[in-house]
């Protein structure tokens, strides 16, 4: 089967992979842009995981306050002062910001949830999926695409800018809330 330029094209727009990665994927799944998406997901989650073990210490802190009533401030650190002023980083650091607008998270991870919160949310088989989606940042579905988890939005940008992305802390205010 014949690869167009458009078609790797349209494949490098939506995962950011290099081209020559983008035609090989297109060329081992006989054109098939869906396939030939998960397979390079797959690759550069793979990837990623190897980079997780290096230090992140430059990054941003990004503000976003919504409508006057909510307000967040988030974390997020990378390996190189460079990457940190890339367009895909700095996306990544204001999709953050929503998503903690948008859902509430009160935890980074799953560790992070104190022994007594998990305690008075266990049920007969302990805390649900659903206990930790809902209050873990990491967990929950990504508001602009809900087939991704925040964690793995992460991992693809570790991927695509071949550094450590950490989330390292966030917090989150809204107008007459309880402190």
């Amino acid at each position: 089967m014949e690869i167009t330029a458009q078609q790797v094209k349209a494949l490098r727009d939506a995962t950011g992979a290099g081209v020559l990665d983008c035609r090989k994927a297109l060329q081992e799944h006989g054109g098939d842009f869906d396939r030939a998406v998960a397979y390079l997901r797959e690759k550069g989650l793979a990837a990623a995981a190897s980079k997780t073990a290096r230090q992140a210490r430059e990054g941003v802190i990004e503000l976003y306050a919504h409508g006057g009533r909510v307000g967040v401030m988030v974390e997020v650190n990378c390996e190189t002062d460079f990457v940190a002023r890339t367009e895909q980083f700095r996306t990544l650091a204001h999709d953050l910001a929503l998503q903690i607008a948008a859902a509430s998270p009160r935890y980074l991870d799953v560790g992070d949830v104190p022994a007594e919160v998990l305690e008075s949310e266990k049920s007969a088989s302990g805390p649900t999926d659903k206990f930790y989606q809902d209050a873990c940042l990491l967990q929950q579905p990504f508001v602009k695409d809900e087939s991704v988890v925040v964690a793995d939005l992460i991992k693809q940008t570790i991927a695509a800018v071949g550094e450590n992305v950490v989330v390292r802390r966030f917090a989150r205010w809204e107008l007459g809330e309880a402190a």
